[in-house]
């Protein structure tokens, strides 16, 4: 689907200027009678050639931004589409100048790098202190304000601590901006706001050097290296690197997430107070580790563990999740409602339980691209609305019930590692043959019901009883 074209009506709001055409969505700048407003439309990337993944930004993005509080830190949400219907986020236009200005000049001088490192951490300090990590910050995703303030945007791929993660519940690959990630974030934790703290390392070094500290990894093998592998120091490359700037830097891009800065606060503290800098080895460092200590390490990140995520600071009710398996296209009304059924015993046993709704496509390489079903946002959001659907019977808050599309050609393995992965404690998952096409989950319920880590009720029509 290609983008709406400036002076397009969505939903009573008239798009102006395109501002920014990304991966995963694209800009546009409203505008009314008498010309642009201060605000801004997003609409994500749908249709052929695009990933699922997109989908499932939108509603991390709505529900990220939806939540904070507002702030001059990030965009405030103003309304919202449907991604049933009409997909789409309004949000205040940031006036200001992007990150990627000042990289575009880099090396920049010390104390230029100080004050909007320290400006950014402060804006990071305002979403963790929220109990939100932003987890894609870039230079793209930097806006400062005339009044200095740093503004983070594109919350797409954030995690906040008090709502399910869609992102982590249905994909099992590296997330976000593999030129900044962090080590823990490569190999999948996702709420640690101490990931975001390495980035911002690697956005200092670049301030600092002109250099990337890892250059820009294409595989996944070229993105762990940084599990082992330390950046040439800031003052090998610009000699005129005071060592606290080095020292900040390199602390804030230590491989364990206990050796960094434990707060977005101690960096702005450190970037504004030089002189309170305690230096150690690393801000006299001129060269990386030797061979030797490289393969030490190499051998070490073997059996890498990443650190724990520090408790968010308002403690979330843990809440019993309740999982049923539904077919696609499940066209066997009795069983829809006989698994509705045993939901509902579920929520009447645990009231506050949440109810996560899974389906199993095969992956999106095995689609054509033809027609609204055969892409993966097509195809995403057809599953959605047909999940939303069976759902909508048991009168269940937003918060209770979310709703998966997992892609993998093995649907047993892909039920057995979402429930592992996500804690669930109870699945309901139809019994064999009782569904109208057996073709898709085949030999499903078997295979799930020996494997499975949790309680599993194998659900039958009782008209068939």
């Amino acid at each position: 689907m290609e983008p709406p074209e400036s002076g397009s009506v969505i939903d009573g709001f008239v798009l102006g200027e395109r501002i920014h055409a990304g991966s995963m969505a694209t800009i546009y700048r409203l505008t009314g009678s008498e010309g642009p407003l201060p605000l801004v439309m997003k609409i994500p990337r749908l249709g052929p050639g695009e990933r699922a993944v997109n989908v499932i930004g939108f509603e991390v993005c709505r529900t990220v931004l939806g939540a904070m509080a507002q702030s001059h830190h990030h965009p405030t949400l103003v309304a919202y589409g449907d991604v049933e219907t009409t997909p789409y986020l309004v949000m205040e236009h940031i006036e200001g100048v992007r990150l990627d200005d000042w990289l575009a000049r880099a090396p920049v001088a010390p104390e230029e790098v100080a004050r909007l490192g320290s400006a950014i951490a402060l804006a990071l300090h305002d979403l963790h202190r929220q109990d939100v990590v932003h987890l894609d910050l870039k230079p793209t995703n930097v806006l400062f304000r005339q009044s200095g303030e740093a503004v983070l945007i594109d919350f797409g791929l954030a995690h906040h601590g008090h709502f399910p993660d869609l992102l982590a519940e249905e994909l099992r690959i590296p997330l976000g901006n593999w030129v900044y990630m962090a080590p823990e974030q490569a190999l999948g934790v996702r709420c640690d706001p101490r990931s975001d703290i390495y980035a911002l390392g690697g956005i200092l070094y670049e301030l600092a050097t002109g250099r990337l500290p890892f250059g820009h990894p294409s595989t996944v093998g070229e993105l762990r290296r940084r599990l082992y592998r330390d950046p040439v120091p800031p003052r090998a490359l610009v000699p005129a690197t005071p060592e606290w700037l080095q020292e900040i830097v390199l602390r804030c891009l230590e491989v364990d997430a206990r050796e960094r800065y434990a707060s977005a606060p101690e960096v702005a503290l450190a970037l504004s107070s030089p002189g309170q800098v305690q230096l150690t080895e690393r801000g006299s460092r001129r060269r990386r580790a030797s061979l030797p200590t490289l393969a030490r390490r190499r051998i070490r990140a073997a059996r890498f563990e990443p650190a724990p995520c520090p408790p968010p600071s308002k403690q979330p009710h843990v809440i019993r999740v309740v999982a049923v398996a539904i077919a696609p296209q499940e066209g066997n009304e009795a069983l829809r409602r006989a698994l509705r059924d045993a939901a509902r015993e579920a929520v009447a046993a645990d009231p506050a339980c949440r109810i996560a709704c899974i389906t199993v496509v095969p992956p999106a390489a095995a689609l054509s691209g033809v027609g609204e079903e055969n892409s993966a946002t097509g195809r995403h959001i057809r599953r959605l609305i047909e999940l939303r659907g069976w759902a909508k019977p048991l009168d269940l808050p937003d918060e209770r019930v979310t709703y998966h599309v997992l892609e993998s050609d093995k649907p047993a393995a892909a039920l057995v590692d979402y429930v592992a992965m996500n804690d669930v404690a109870h699945l309901l998952i139809g019994a064999p043959g009782a569904g109208t096409l057996p073709w898709r989950f085949a030999g499903v319920g078997p295979q799930v019901v020996g494997s499975v880590p949790c309680t599993v009720t194998v659900v039958r029509p009782r008209a068939e009883g």
